[in-house]
């Protein structure tokens, strides 16, 4: 009976008379809803946030990248919806909420469980769930599975549940959902078969593995391989620092090898939802099984640490200057946590503004493009607006200090009326009296 469900899903999935439902519509659910609903999958959005609800169905996007007019194309294959009891229309249910850590660096899977939960009172036979947020290894297989089974429905019979892991990289625009490579993994091999069938319509390459933890495990390694590197080019940075040798022409040198070398750059610390989280979720659970994460621990105690490093720059350069860090005007010239995207979540320039208030009473204002005001983080509370950057602006401060290489910033505009610059992403090329790199 089982084996013609599968088959009689698999079939409505390709003729797309299955409807998909995504809960989370962010940086990577609203991706997902727009894909879907480009390959004319009828798609219903969830999300808790009233604000983007209104917005979406009205066909307007509330993130840079994604254009108004691209969801206008889309309309009649899409709604959005706070009613989560409206998940029982669905034949699909793609969870792609947060996945933080608390303030131990511990995982906080509430966002994960609390949307299981809801999920499972509203469960019903022969639906599909798949986890797509990031997470430690077990997640799916262990505790979706426990939740959704209370229901009394068995996993690869009577319901369905993988993981398939993000891939977003908000601003590129070489690789985006659709063809980035897609792991897919189920509970069971029915679970499997049905899932890649439905990702195989949306994107370019599917790729199988045996079972979701392994499919968990790759997106951890993805990131903290990322973190690893990052941080070993920041200690180098902090060493050639000493030395007076600049790590941007090192790192410049050493790519010139065909073979054996990949590049990685430094910069102010970590930032996103993904590096400075991701790693930690292994951390955790590999404590279960009695193993110390040392490297990986490592790698985030430096990356962690760097806007002291370039608070300690600052106060070094205005000494320098017979200037006081206490009290100083600082501009910070962009917050968001790479460059061209409007997203600051766990941005360094958040810590860096942080500890310049507070404990160098400084006069801080900030720069950039695509972020108009700070309000609200998790760990942070502003209340500022960017300000123009104009010439006359910048020659109103001590020091300006680069956080984000923006492509839109001009170097000739920042060198030419800035008494100071500190840049932590070698934005400036070449060598100025008035340019410090750090």
């Amino acid at each position: 009976m089982t084996k013609n469900i599968v088959q009689e899903i698999v079939d409505k999935i390709k003729t797309r008379k299955v409807k998909v439902g995504i809960i989370g519509l962010g940086y990577v659910g609203l991706p997902i809803l727009i894909n879907f609903a480009k390959k004319k999958f009828q798609v219903i959005g969830f999300d808790i946030d009233k604000k983007k609800i209104e917005q979406i169905n009205q066909n307007k996007s509330y993130i840079k990248h994604i254009s108004s007019e691209h969801l206008e194309s889309i309309k009649d294959y899409y709604t959005a919806t706070t009613d989560f009891s409206k998940l029982q229309d669905v034949d699909f249910i793609i969870i792609a909420v947060p996945t933080p850590l608390d303030k131990h660096r511990n995982p906080d899977m509430t966002y994960v469980f609390n949307t299981t939960k809801t999920i499972r009172d509203n469960l019903k036979k022969y639906q599909t769930i798949i986890l797509e947020s990031t997470t430690y290894p077990g997640t799916t297989e262990e505790d979706l599975k426990n939740i959704l089974e209370q229901t009394g429905l068995e996993v690869g019979k009577e319901f369905f549940l993988g993981f398939s892991p993000e891939r977003e990289d908000p601003g590129n625009k070489d690789y985006s959902f659709s063809n980035i490579p897609k792991l897919v993994s189920g509970c069971t091999p029915n679970c499997t078969k049905i899932i890649k069938t439905l990702y195989e319509q949306v994107v370019e390459k599917v790729i199988e593995v045996s079972k979701p933890k392994v499919a968990e495990a790759a997106k951890l390694l993805e990131n903290i391989y990322r973190s690893v590197n990052i941080a070993l080019v920041n200690e180098l940075k902090i060493v050639f620092d000493k030395m007076g040798i600049d790590i941007w022409e090192v790192i410049e040198a050493a790519k010139t090898k065909p073979f054996g070398f990949q590049p990685f750059y430094p910069g102010p610390g970590l930032g996103g939802h993904c590096i400075p989280i991701d790693p930690f979720y292994l951390t955790w659970k590999a404590k279960e099984y009695d193993v110390n994460t040392k490297f990986i621990e490592l790698a985030g105690e430096i990356n962690t640490q760097m806007p002291y490093f370039i608070i300690q720059k600052l106060i070094e350069v205005l000494n320098k200057n017979n200037k006081s860090i206490f009290g100083s005007k600082i501009l910070i010239l962009g917050v968001a946590y790479k460059k061209d995207v409007d997203d600051a979540r766990e941005s360094p320039a958040l810590k860096i503004i942080d500890i310049l208030l507070k404990k160098y009473n400084c006069m801080v204002d900030y720069n950039d493009p695509y972020i108009p005001e700070l309000k609200e983080f998790r760990k942070y509370r502003f209340n500022q607006k960017s300000i123009e950057l104009t010439a006359k602006n910048l020659q109103s401060y001590d020091t300006v200090l680069i956080i984000t290489d923006h492509s839109s910033y001009d170097p000739e505009l920042i060198v030419n009326n800035s008494k100071i610059v500190i840049d932590t992403r070698n934005l400036i090329k070449g060598s100025y009296p008035n340019v410090i790199k750090a």
